[in-house]
C-alpha cells in the first residue's frame, strides 16, 4: 500500500492493488472489516458455485462417463456456463476493476495479471460455449468439443478470493496491538471541582489543569502530575515493563495505566490527542503505512515485472499457437492465462509491508514506538550509538547519592536536619533532599524563621536548633567551623554537589547530590558493547562530571562541554567517516542531533521535540529498550528478506513452469487452477513468515 494515497472509504490502493490500511483504528477488535466482510461473501460464494462446476466439468475424467450420461453436450456446457458466470463477474468483479486502475494509472501490478487472466480464459470460454462454430480446426479437442475452461476460471477467482480474505484477516491481526491500546483507555474520570464536590465525568470532557481523583485498582485516566498520595502503578501496557513502579506527590503519571492500593489526586497536563497513549497509537498506525527501502527495490522490480509477464505470456502464446501439438490454440490459451496467473506477484506485494506491520504493533507493546518503516531498517545497521547523558544516561534530577555523617551524628539526623530546612525550597537540590528523606522514611519537621541566601544555602530553627544548610563558605560566613569539609573535595572534583550541614553551631554532615545513572544504563551500555557498537557520550556538562559517569559506565570515548548544534556537528563528523550513527536523547538540545543521525531515538521522558526529532521513541526511557529495538529490527528485516526471497524464487521457477518448459522433455504442463494455487499458497506462506515476528522474545 502506497502512504500517499488517501480515501474517506474502505478500499484498494489504485497503485499496488493492495488493501488500504486505516489512518484511524477502531477500539472494538470484533468491529466488522466491511471489506473482509465483502471479501468473504464473495469467496463462498465462488466456492459454492466452484464446487460443483468442478465436479460438471471433470466428472468424466473421475467416472466413465458419469456426467455425459446425466447431461447432453449441450447442456453440460450450458451448464457450466451458468456456474461460472455469477464467480467470473460478480466475484471477480474487484479484481477487474483494480486491473483497469492500474492500466489508468500507469502502474502494473499483480492485479493487472489475476484481472487479464481471468477475463481472457472467461470469455474465451463464453464465446467457445455460445458459439463454438466461430473456431477453426485447431481450437478443436478430441471429439470434436471447443476446450473450455470455465473451471479454471472460477477456481482461479475463488483461489484469489481466499488469498485476499486470509491476507485481510491477517492485516487485522497486525492491528491488534493499536487496538489492544486503545482498550486501555477508561472512558471516564473521577472529577474533584474547586468547591470540593466531586463526580463522575465523560474522558471527553477532562481539561487541562482538572484535578482528578484515582481510587486504588483504577485506570488512572489521564497524564498528568501528582498532587496528593502514593502507590505502586502497573505501566506494564504502556512501557513493556512488567514490575509496577512507585509513585508519589511531585510524580508524573501516564493515562491508561492502573494505580495500585493508594488513592491519588492528579493535575491533568496532557489529555485526549496530547496524552501519551494517543500519541502512540498515532505514531504506529502512521508508521505501518510506510515503505521501508526494501520494500522500494521490490517497486521498482515489479514495476519492470509485470510489462516483463505480458511479454511472457504473449511468446508463450505465440510459441503454442505455432509449435504446438493439437490443438495448438487451446494449448496456448492454457499456459498463456497459467503464466499470467502463477506469476501474479502477490507475495512480491505482501513481503515488506507484512512484515513492518507486525513489526510496528510488537515495539508498541514492548514501549518501542517506530516512526516509520525505514528506521526499522536503518536501525538494523548502526554500529555507533550517541548518547546524551542528563535524562539519558542519567534520571535528568537531582538526587542524594551519599550522606556522610560527621561529629558522632548519625545518617538519618543529618538528611532530617537538612531535609526540615529546605522543607519549603524550590530549588531542585533543596527538593532532591526532602524526596530523599521521605523515601527514607523521615518525616521532615516544620521550621521556623526560615531565612534563603540564594546561591548559598538556607537557615531556619528546627525544634529550637539553629540549622544552616548550603555551601562551606555559606557555613564560614554563619561562624561555623568546616575543618571536615575536607571529606567532600573528591566528590566536588567528580562533579558533583556537597551540601554542608550544620545545626547548633557545629557541623553535623555532608549531603553529596547529583544526577544520579538510571539504575538500567550500566547493564544497557554493557550490552550494546556486547553487540560491537562503539558508544560515544556527547553532554554540555562539565568534562569532571562526564568523566565520572563515563567511568561508571564504562564509556571511553567522551564529548563534554558542547553546545547542541556542535552535538549535531561532531554527530556529522562521525557519519562521513563511514559510520552508521544512531543518537539517544531526551532534550530540546538534542534535537538537532537527533535529526542529524542517520536513526533518532528518543527517550519517552523527554520533551516532545526531542519525540518529534527521532525515528524511534522509548516510552520508558530505559536504554534497555535500545537493546531490545535492535533485535526487533534486526529480526523485521531478516523477516523482509525471507519473504522477499521467496517471492523472487517462486516466480523465477514458477513462470518457466507454466509457460510449459518442462513439456518437451517430460510432457508436465502447468493447469492454470494449479498455478492459482500456488499463487495463493506463495502469498499464505509470506504472511505466516510475517505473523511469527509476534512471537519474537526481545528480551533474551
Amino acid at each position: 500500500m502506497h502512504p500517499e494515497v488517501r480515501s474517506e472509504v474502505p478500499g484498494s490502493c489504485p497503485l499496488c492493488g493492495m488493501a488500504l490500511e486505516p489512518v484511524q483504528f477502531a477500539s472494538d477488535d470484533n468491529e466488522e472489516n466491511p471489506e473482509l466482510k465483502d471479501m468473504t461473501l464473495r469467496f463462498w460464494t465462488a466456492a459454492g458455485l466452484s464446487l460443483p462446476l468442478l465436479v460438471v466439468a471433470m466428472g468424466d475424467m473421475m467416472s466413465d462417463g458419469g456426467i455425459s450420461n446425466v447431461f447432453s453436450p449441450v447442456g453440460k456446457t450450458l451448464l457450466e456456463l451458468i456456474l461460472a458466470t455469477p464467480v467470473c463477474t460478480w466475484g471477480a468483479w474487484p479484481f477487474y476493476v483494480r486491473a483497469v486502475n492500474s492500466v489508468k494509472n500507469r502502474s502494473l501490478n499483480m492485479f493487472t495479471l489475476i484481472g487479464l487472466g481471468v477475463f481472457v480464459s472467461y470469455t474465451y470460454s463464453v464465446i467457445a460455449a455460445i458459439f463454438p462454430s466461430w473456431f477453426p480446426h485447431s481450437f478443436h479437442a478430441h471429439g470434436g468439443q471447443v476446450a473450455l475452461y470455465f473451471e479454471a476460471s472460477a477456481v482461479i477467482v475463488t483461489l484469489v478470493l481466499l488469498g485476499q480474505v486470509l491476507e485481510l484477516r491477517a492485516r487485522r491481526r497486525t492491528g491488534a496491538a493499536i487496538r489492544k491500546l486503545l482498550s486501555l483507555q477508561t472512558t471516564s474520570a473521577r472529577l474533584v471541582r474547586a468547591d470540593g464536590i466531586e463526580e463522575d465525568v465523560p474522558l471527553e470532557h477532562v481539561k487541562k489543569g482538572n484535578v482528578l481523583r484515582v481510587r486504588p485498582g483504577e485506570k488512572i485516566p489521564v497524564d498528568g502530575l501528582l498532587i496528593e498520595g502514593s502507590s505502586v502503578v502497573d505501566e506494564s501496557m504502556i512501557t513493556g515493563e512488567s514490575m509496577p513502579v512507585a509513585r508519589q506527590a511531585g510524580d508524573r503519571v501516564i493515562g491508561a495505566t492502573v494505580n495500585g492500593m493508594g488513592a491519588l489526586v492528579l493535575r491533568a497536563e496532557n489529555v485526549g490527542s496530547d496524552s501519551l497513549l494517543a500519541r502512540m497509537v498515532s505514531l504506529v498506525a502512521q508508521a505501518q503505512r510506510t515503505r521501508a527501502p526494501l520494500q522500494q527495490m521490490a517497486d521498482v522490480v515489479a514495476g519492470y515485472f509485470v510489462p516483463a509477464v505480458i511479454g511472457v505470456a504473449t511468446l508463450t502464446f505465440v510459441l503454442w499457437a505455432v509449435m504446438g501439438p493439437e490443438p495448438r490454440m487451446a494449448y496456448a490459451i492454457l499456459n498463456t492465462v497459467a503464466v499470467l496467473i502463477i506469476a501474479c506477484p502477490c507475495a512480491l506485494g505482501l513481503a515488506t509491508p507484512m512484515s513492518v506491520m507486525v513489526a510496528m504493533g510488537k515495539g508498541a507493546t514492548n514501549g518501542i514506538l517506530f516512526r516509520n518503516a525505514e528506521a526499522i531498517e536503518t536501525l538494523s545497521r548502526i554500529d555507533t550509538l550517541v548518547v546524551d547523558k542528563t535524562g539519558t544516561l542519567t534520571k535528568g534530577k537531582p538526587g542524594v547519592t551519599r550522606i556522610i555523617p560527621v561529629n558522632e551524628s548519625t545518617e538519618n539526623e543529618v538528611l532530617r536536619f537538612a531535609a526540615s530546612v529546605e522543607l519549603a525550597s524550590e530549588h531542585p537540590i533543596g527538593g532532591a533532599i526532602v524526596t530523599a528523606a521521605r523515601e527514607a522514611g523521615i518525616v521532615p519537621l516544620q521550621p521556623d524563621g526560615v531565612v534563603a541566601f540564594p546561591g548559598k544555602g538556607v537557615r531556619g530553627l528546627v525544634q529550637g536548633s539553629d540549622v544552616a544548610v548550603g555551601t562551606s563558605s555559606f557555613l564560614l560566613d554563619q561562624q561555623i567551623n568546616v575543618d571536615k569539609a575536607a571529606l567532600g573535595d573528591s566528590y566536588t572534583k567528580g562533579g558533583q554537589t556537597v551540601v554542608y550541614v550544620a545545626a547548633g553551631g557545629r557541623l553535623r554532615g555532608l549531603v553529596v547530590v547529583a544526577d544520579p545513572l538510571k539504575e538500567t544504563s550500566k547493564e544497557a551500555i554493557r550490552s550494546l558493547r556486547n553487540e560491537k557498537l562503539r558508544v560515544v557520550m556527547l553532554t554540555g556538562d562539565n568534562p569532571e562530571t562526564a568523566s565520572a559517569v563515563g567511568s561508571a559506565l564504562g564509556i571511553e570515548e567522551i564529548h563534554a562541554g558542547i553546545l547542541p548544534e556542535e552535538k549535531a556537528r561532531i554527530i556529522g563528523e562521525l557519519k562521513a567517516q563511514g559510520r552508521r550513527v544512531c543518537m539517544a536523547g531526551d532534550g530540546v538540545n538534542d534535537a538537532p542531533a537527533l535529526a542529524t543521525a542517520d536513526v533518532g531515538i528518543a527517550m519517552g521522558t523527554g520533551t516532545d521535540i526531542a519525540m518529534e526529532s527521532a525515528g524511534v521513541t522509548l516510552v520508558r526511557g530505559d536504554l534497555r529498550g535500545i537493546v531490545r529495538a535492535r533485535k526487533l529490527s534486526r529480526l523485521t528485516v531478516r523477516n523482509i528478506r525471507q519473504n522477499l526471497f521467496f517471492a523472487f524464487v517462486y516466480n523465477t521457477i514458477g513462470v518457466p513452469v507454466a509457460a510449459g518448459i518442462l513439456y518437451p522433455l517430460f510432457g508436465v504442463l502447468l493447469s492454470p487452477m494449479i498455478a492459482a494455487a500456488a499463487m495463493t499458497f506463495s502469498s499464505v506462506s509470506v504472511i505466516g513468515n510475517a505473523l511469527r515476528l509476534r512471537k519474537a522474545n526481545l528480551t533474551e
